[in-house]
């Protein structure tokens, strides 16, 4: 089964296989707990929020074409899952810092520039943190699961343009906000 791609797979679940499921599970968990991780920074609703996008794609999994990527399907139900759970939490939302952004530094570093990666870290997550979750989730989308703007353009029914234009414009308000942060 392991050769199946994911298209073939949730075809299969659309056509009452629905066994097919625990295999995208299996493939893609980490991938999503990962980008809901990245932008509600608290892992047991990270959790319940990938559960929710699988029990969501069975659901609708009628609506599965095959015509475009399941990736961008998948984190377009993700997208709608947090939307919908962020909505109802509204008044309980405490959105805490990001700390993915630690893996993507080297290791190699002195004390004080370690000291130093750490300040422009917190500063990065401070800066995260002010974007609109609009602009966030671009950038999470983009930058940390590096995903093709194709794709992004799907998952936020619009054209791959429009997903650059986005991505743009949030590395641009992101810069502002994160030198505002350094000038206080």
């Amino acid at each position: 089964m392991q050769q199946l791609t994911d298209n073939a797979l949730m075809l299969k679940v659309k056509s009452g296989d629905l066994d097919k499921l625990g295999l995208l599970y299996e493939r893609h968990k980490k991938r999503l707990f990962g980008f809901f991780y990245n932008m509600n920074g608290n892992p047991s609703v990270s959790e319940d929020l990938v559960q929710n996008v699988f029990i969501r794609m069975l659901k609708y999994r009628h609506t599965f074409t095959g015509e475009g990527s399941f990736a961008a399907w998948m984190f377009r139900t993700a997208r709608n899952v947090n939307y919908d759970h962020y909505r109802k939490h509204k008044k309980e939302t405490d959105q805490t810092e990001l700390t993915s952004v630690e893996y993507r530094l080297e290791d190699d570093l002195g004390p004080e520039s370690k000291m130093d990666k750490r300040d422009e870290i917190l500063q990065l997550n401070r800066a995260m943190q002010q974007l609109t979750p609009e602009k966030r989730e671009v950038l999470i989308l983009s930058k940390y699961k590096e995903i093709k703007f194709s794709e992004i353009g799907e998952i936020l029914g619009c054209s791959e343009g429009a997903a650059k234009v986005k991505a743009h414009r949030a590395l641009k308000d992101l810069r502002a906000i994160f030198l505002q942060l350094e000038t206080q």
